[in-house]
């Protein structure tokens, strides 16, 4: 989870390779309305957001019901939407890429192809709830390279060292 050009797609594919499990990158899943809101300047609001949540919790659940583990990148900036997820009865666990608005702004600017365009960057911090000490998961600093990210959540998902 974490704002745009954080590196969520990147890293969770990276993930899901190194844990042998299914990836989704949760902008797949973006109704093309959504889109292209996005794409002509307009961020999205909860009623926009809630058909992509609900697939996004539908896939979560369809790949818990197959037994095995799964890797979803996915914005996840609210609170609310996290506990969407985690109320589905499966053990869910975040990784927050935090990166600084300039950094990200820099890495917008750089990419090609993208409705994301730079000028909604600002609407994504607004809303961004960092995770809580109650929600399960770990924050990791995702200025580094995706190698060093990649590392540190599977070092943070195998658990303190006995």
């Amino acid at each position: 989870m974490g704002v745009s050009a954080s590196g969520k797609s990147t890293v969770g594919a990276r993930l899901a390779q190194q844990l042998g499990v299914p990836f989704l990158d949760g902008d797949d899943l973006h109704p093309a309305s959504n889109r292209a809101k996005m794409a002509s300047g307009h961020p999205l609001d909860d009623a926009d957001r809630r058909p992509w949540l609900a697939a996004l919790t539908e896939w979560i659940r369809t790949n818990a019901a197959g037994g095995h583990g799964a890797v979803v990148a996915c914005s996840a900036l609210k609170r609310e939407f996290r506990d969407q997820f985690r109320h589905l009865g499966v053990d869910v666990w975040f990784v927050c890429l935090a990166l600084d608005r300039e950094l990200a702004a820099e890495r917008i600017a750089r990419r090609k192809g993208h409705f994301m365009p730079p000028e909604l960057l600002g609407s994504q911090y607004d809303i961004l709830n960092p995770l809580q000490a109650d929600e399960p998961g770990v924050t990791i600093d995702a200025s580094g390279s995706t190698a060093h990210v990649v590392a540190a959540a599977l070092h943070a998902l195998a658990g303190p060292e006995p």
